[in-house]
């Protein structure tokens, strides 16, 4: 017992430090992230900007901004369908497209296919979409809820989860979890990339048109469901994994479902949360930090101009 509670002590002093440690020897240009149009970050499901000090995008806002990027965080949503989250969504970034004219969208999750929303709509507004761990083609976790005898309570409960989110967040939106639920399930999925075809893979596994009517498209996804074992939330994703049996997921996304236009990458060791880096920055000490990930990829906007 001593022996195990000496190893999650180093665990902890090890994930807390590293941040510390890395700001010592940062080398990283103070201009590394300073694109062109502004990041626009667009959270998933039970998503929020901020409660009580802590964001959804945990860090990775202020990350970018201290080497140079414009960041908003924008509020939709917790629970809907992807075309009323998008509607919640145009107006925020009409607002901060008309001071600088476009604006790059970053979804996580159903933030996704919320932001190829935006770029189907109102495509003048957009530099560029990237997704994150989203799943374009449908979840099995969805499917596996919607329509099933547990749906009435499921949506009973993650409503009044999603209501107090909000509350908490001062959103001042309604939640509907089976609008929610039926967007990102497989049939839902495909109704909408109907709608809003551009970046989707014509293949199972392939890569979607790197860009469409003026806007870029990219994506990046995790495979990796317990990867801290200091993070509550891995139970819980754990939990939902077990609906892909044997395919590769984050524990709410498939490898594949999270392709959309050029894919940077599919099976980084992360799961859904860690994409964001929750809960509270708890992810994998053996995988790049996912504020380190953001950071790469808005210098890659940086430097095709966006």
């Amino acid at each position: 017992m001593k022996t195990w509670i000496k190893t999650m002590a180093l665990a902890c002093v090890v994930a807390w430090s590293a941040p510390a440690a890395a700001w010592w020897w940062d080398s990283t240009p103070s201009n590394y992230t300073d694109t062109r149009y502004p990041i626009v970050l667009v959270h998933g499901m039970f998503g929020f900007d901020s409660i009580a000090g802590v964001d959804y995008w945990y860090g990775v806002a202020e990350d970018l901004r201290k080497y140079g990027a414009d960041v908003y965080t924008t509020q939709v949503p917790a629970l809907d369908s992807t075309i009323a989250r998008g509607e919640a969504l145009l107006p925020q970034v009409q607002a901060i497209a008309a001071v600088y004219g476009k604006v790059n969208l970053v979804g996580h999750s159903h933030g996704g296919p919320t932001a190829r929303y935006i770029a189907r709509v109102r495509p003048d507004l957009v530099a560029s979409v990237t997704s994150v761990g989203s799943p374009h083609k449908g979840s099995p976790v969805a499917d596996l809820i919607y329509g099933s005898p547990a749906e009435s309570l499921a949506a009973s409960l993650g409503n009044a989860l999603g209501g107090l989110i909000d509350l908490l967040s001062g959103g001042g939106y309604n939640q509907d979890l089976r609008s929610s639920l039926r967007s990102l399930t497989t049939r839902g999925s495909a109704e909408f990339n109907s709608f809003a075809p551009a970046g989707i893979p014509t293949t199972s596994c392939g890569e979607g048109a790197y860009s469409a009517n003026g806007v870029r498209f990219y994506s990046w996804g995790g495979t990796g469901v317990l990867t801290n074992v200091l993070d509550p939330s891995d139970a819980l994703l754990g939990t939902t994994s077990l609906a892909f049996g044997f395919s590769a997921n984050d524990g709410l996304v498939g490898r594949c479902s999270n392709h959309f236009g050029k894919t940077i990458r599919d099976n980084y060791f992360m799961n859904h949360l860690d994409e964001v880096n929750q809960a509270l920055g708890l992810h994998s000490l053996f995988e790049t930090d996912p504020k380190a990930v953001f950071q790469q990829h808005a210098n890659r906007l940086k430097n095709v101009g966006l």
